[in-house]
């Protein structure tokens, strides 16, 4: 395990190679093209922002306000972690021909799709640094410094999922249709279109913050919404830790199964 796990260092070129054939390929065809990276997240914005600031206004918190910029903080990193999970999960099967190559690595195409997805995550925020401009709402620059922090840490989570999602879905096709409901769970338990004050489970408040993401998605609304200073730093780096055991314990799974994807795809 740990000689493959040493051995990515040296495919990023053919890392790089299939990221970009991979973001040339999503919307070729398409009239638009690329600049469906920026349509997608913004579409995306409008509808929440519609249903929860006009259909479910009485379920907002007044502190999200601006309520847009507060959505997109947590819906930008959350389309990146649920893009990438579906694509890791099928990128095995996807890939069939390649995995029929003697001597090709396995672990660069669920790598490749959360390198790839991770990429139009940065686009989004450029929208967001848009939307804060237009509606002149002030974020403390000094918390920034924690951005690429937690920016690594989901990186390194969703990596180590994917590797685990890409393994198993190649011997057990249910597994694709069953983190598509999880994760619609995943969605509502998380503090996206909700802000986490609004939640209060009285002494199993604690079950509700054994979530990973809650903790993601608070860091990132700290850093990019709230004005006052960064205070998660303590439940950012628990998760952090986590995220280095889910990616070990992924990659573990993934190599021991490597010997039988060539047949099972």
């Amino acid at each position: 395990m740990w000689h493959n796990l040493a051995q990515l260092v040296q495919y990023r070129q053919l890392i790089q190679t299939l990221v970009v054939r991979d973001l040339k390929a999503r919307y070729r065809g398409s009239v638009l093209g690329a600049f469906w990276s920026f349509i997608n997240p913004l579409l995306l914005l409008s509808i929440y922002s519609f249903v929860f600031s006009t259909i479910l206004a009485g379920t907002r918190d007044p502190n999200t306000t601006p309520f847009p910029v507060f959505l997109f903080c947590g819906l930008l990193p959350w389309s990146w972690f649920t893009t990438a999970l579906n694509e890791c999960a099928v990128s095995l099967i996807s890939a069939g021909n390649l995995l029929k190559k003697v001597l090709f690595p396995a672990e660069v195409l669920p790598l490749v799709c959360v390198i790839a997805t991770m990429v139009h995550f940065f686009v989004g925020l450029l929208i967001l640094a848009l939307f804060v401009i237009w509606w002149d709402h002030r974020i403390n620059v000094a918390d920034l410094v924690w951005f690429p922090v937690v920016v690594a840490i989901q990186f390194v989570f969703t990596t180590g999922l994917g590797m685990l999602l890409a393994a198993l879905t190649v011997h057990f096709r249910d597994v694709r249709d069953l983190v598509s409901n999880l994760l619609t769970f995943w969605f509502f338990a998380t503090p996206i279109v909700y802000s986490a004050s609004m939640v209060d489970l009285g002494r199993w408040q604690w079950v509700y913050r054994l979530n990973p993401f809650y903790h993601l998605a608070v860091s990132y609304q700290e850093i990019l919404f709230s004005p006052a200073p960064f205070s998660h730093a303590r439940g950012l780096l628990l998760v952090g830790a986590l995220s280095i055991v889910v990616f070990l314990a992924g990659y573990w799974v993934f190599d021991r199964l490597r010997d039988s994807y060539a047949e099972a795809v």
